[in-house]
């Protein structure tokens, strides 16, 4: 095949088109077709890359320190695009998202932290360590060092080039460590506070008119002391709590309906509460809480939700369908509109639930609210949907025709939110 490019066509043109109109129009019409022969053959460039017809590929754009870049990939993964296209990376740096996470959208930024020297100075102690990290806590744990809540940590940039490089230079400043009995219940604590008082203060304990402590509040806090805080007249006892973690949801328009991972488990705090306790002939008559301190800070849990409809999903355009679950039962599915808090009690929800991105009303542990037939879907059992896994709060007339089928709860009708 004789390859014809655009200089030779417009010489072409040139040579061979002389009345204006002509020349103009023809001109343009050969010329945009050869660029059409040649974008289709070809393929389409972008950033030195070209997609044939056909072929699936991923716009990835890279920021990397102080650059960017962006290239087309075909391949499975993060790491495996980066490597493709030249960008090696370092097993002490950090990718986000994951070096490992499968390519399943049409475009990704990918930010990478490179590892660099960090002079981490602990008291006495000063050690050198290969960090991508941005924060002190995380910086720490590459270096082997455990940090408390308590703790603070300065970073800088490291003013001996010489000695040290361009690096980062770290320095923990150590909460105090005492042990504080408060209201007959001893705990270790830390605290950044320099006297009894400003510790008092930082923990959020107020003594009141009867509250007493055992040294001056002006006394400066040392390593190991222990401070005691008590209610005079009144006996006080303290017990701990278990402190629920938060939830932290990551939405993913990427990924199915229906996944759920979660990224960062979340861990249970302790709460420690006292009462002030009057007993009158033996028996309590009265029990005041009157103060609590958390003794272990909860950690809150991060997970990433796929919030993607599939292709056979019940929507408001359709009205009613057939769908096959998992297990190959055929369902007819159709959907209302109505204010659920009358049922939601059935199932210990106390009239709560919310409206989904997607219209569909679900319940407070994010299950789709349908009615079914309770003679083979029991109130308040689970089943799967074309919008997600439900939860049986209803039933109607529809269950004598259609057993197996499904009344999903939406604000599809009225959109007014109820």
């Amino acid at each position: 095949m004789v390859k014809v490019s655009p200089s030779h066509m417009l010489r072409w043109a040139r040579n061979n088109l002389t009345v204006n109109g002509l020349y103009i129009g023809l001109f343009l019409v050969a010329f945009v077709s050869v660029l059409t022969f040649l974008g289709l053959n070809n393929g389409v460039h972008a950033e030195g890359e070209s997609v044939k017809m056909g072929e699936t590929k991923r716009l990835i754009t890279v920021y990397d320190r102080n650059t960017k870049s962006s290239f087309l990939t075909d391949k499975k993964t993060i790491a495996e695009a980066l490597k493709n296209n030249g960008i090696e990376l370092d097993p002490r740096d950090t990718v986000e998202p994951s070096r490992d996470d499968e390519l399943v959208a049409q475009d990704y930024q990918v930010n990478i932290y490179r590892a660099r020297p960090v002079f981490v100075t602990d008291g006495t102690t000063r050690v050198k360590v290969m960090s991508p990290y941005q924060v002190p806590d995380r910086i720490a744990k590459d270096a082997g060092i455990a940090m408390y809540p308590e703790d603070t940590a300065t970073l800088k940039p490291s003013s001996d080039f010489v000695g040290d490089g361009a690096g980062l230079q770290m320095s923990i400043n150590r909460a105090i460590p005492i042990v504080l009995d408060l209201y007959s219940k001893k705990t270790e604590v830390r605290t950044q506070g320099k006297t009894v008082g400003e510790m008092l203060k930082e923990k959020g304990i107020v003594l009141g008119l009867n509250g007493r402590v055992s040294v001056p509040r002006s006394t400066v806090i040392t390593a190991g002391m222990e401070v005691r805080v008590w209610q005079e007249g009144k006996r006080t006892i303290t017990v701990d709590r278990p402190v629920a973690f938060a939830k932290q949801q990551i939405f993913d328009a990427d990924r199915l309906l229906g996944y759920e991972v979660v990224s960062v488990p979340g861990v249970e705090g302790v709460e420690a509460l006292t009462y002030e306790i009057e007993v009158r002939d033996g028996v309590e008559i009265s029990r005041t809480q009157i103060a609590s301190i958390v003794t272990k800070q909860a950690v809150k849990q991060v997970e990433v939700v796929g919030i993607k409809l599939g292709p056979n999903a019940l929507t408001k355009a359709k009205g009613a369908q057939m769908w096959t679950d998992s297990n190959g039962v055929t369902h007819r599915e159709t959907y209302y509109d109505l204010d659920m808090s009358k049922v939601m009690n059935s199932c210990g929800n106390g009239g709560y639930y919310e409206i989904r991105f997607d219209g569909v009303k679900v319940d407070a542990n994010g299950y789709v609210i349908i009615a079914a037939n309770y003679g083979r879907y029991p109130r308040c059992s689970l089943t799967e949907t074309s919008v997600g896994m439900a939860k049986v709060y209803d039933t109607g007339g529809f269950a004598a025709t259609h057993p197996d089928g499904f009344d999903l709860a939406t604000d599809w009708s009225r959109v007014d939110g109820r």
